[in-house]
């Protein structure tokens, strides 16, 4: 578990302090980040390093529904889903988690139970994070209660463009005490906070707050993941190890659809932050439809043939 209070204590003490230290971070490059974005996502994976690339983003994933109409059925439909991506096939990995609304908690648990596979339940007034902290840490022990192994919060977007970081710095600390040992990823709805530098800052904020996981999108809005803004979350992760010997670990989410995006970002964390964060305990992608897509490559990759849409459930 991420302990970096210590650490940046002279940094955390007020809110000038604090807004000294991530303004004196260094400016982002917008050119230099995008340039190298697309020219790593130009990168070639062929054959068994394909191979090895689908079943290693399936492993990923957190496997998501969010919507008003989930139903208990549906979470255990997904939760069999997260289980045996593909039914026909054993060799396929299971997915890394299923993530859902704290009411839907208990009836993930109790599907996956014993099976490795993690319940991650959003908290926090998601996805807009309107809300006083009481509610918020009642929604965030609520899951907790259901036995969510992780809790993925969101930020005050309101709070954090408006400079007031120690608030948002607080109520991480706060979140972070109230999911005891579930793991804390925390959101920026980076489409939200309008520059690079403010996704460096919003990096740099949640981990020293004590993010196990810092986490692009609630894929609620229009700008969700993109290679830029995760490039730009894993040379935080990279360089905050450096300085504190803490590894944090990163989740792209929302917009990430087919098997090709999925490896482009593979492809990010490997020349990035490197090797050490390739793995379902370091990385995450936060996606519905992407699994379809991954287990139709996977498909012709064994069998030369591609079966099309209609080979998968339909979510």
């Amino acid at each position: 578990m991420p302990t970096t209070t210590h650490e940046f204590a002279d940094a955390t003490a007020s809110d000038s302090t604090l807004r000294r230290f991530l303004h004196g971070l260094p400016g982002v490059d917008a050119v230099g980040l995008e340039a190298r974005a697309a020219s790593l996502g130009t990168r070639s994976i062929k054959t068994t390093a394909k191979a090895y690339a689908i079943d290693l983003a399936i492993s990923m994933i957190d496997l998501t529904t969010l919507e008003g109409a989930d139903t208990p059925g549906k979470v255990r439909a997904l939760a069999a889903k997260a289980l045996r991506p593909d039914p026909t096939d054993r060799t396929a990995p299971a997915t890394a988690a299923l993530c859902v609304y704290p009411d839907m908690a208990a009836t993930a648990v109790a599907a996956l139970a014993g099976s490795g596979v993690k319940v991650a339940s959003v908290a926090t007034a998601f996805p807009a994070g309107r809300a006083s902290l009481s509610v918020k840490l009642a929604d965030t022990r609520d899951a907790v209660d259901a036995g969510a192994d992780e809790i993925d919060m969101v930020i005050d977007r309101g709070a954090f463009l408006a400079g007031h970081y120690l608030k948002v710095y607080e109520e991480i600390r706060a979140v972070k005490e109230a999911a005891g040992a579930a793991r804390l990823k925390v959101i920026f709805e980076t489409g939200e906070l309008s520059t690079y530098d403010n996704i460096r800052r919003a990096s740099w904020l949640g981990m020293i707050a004590g993010a196990d996981f810092i986490k692009t999108s609630t894929g609620k809005v229009g700008v969700n993941a993109t290679p830029a803004n995760t490039l730009l979350m894993l040379e935080a992760v990279r360089d905050f190890r450096e300085r504190t010997g803490v590894q944090i670990g990163v989740k792209p989410a929302g917009g990430i659809r087919t098997s090709k995006d999925a490896i482009k970002f593979l492809v990010l964390v490997n020349e990035t932050a490197g090797e050490d964060w390739l793995d379902n305990h370091w990385f995450r992608f936060g996606a519905s439809s992407l699994l379809n897509d991954l287990l139709m490559q996977r498909q012709k990759l064994s069998t030369g043939r591609y079966s099309g849409p209609d080979y998968v459930t339909v979510d």
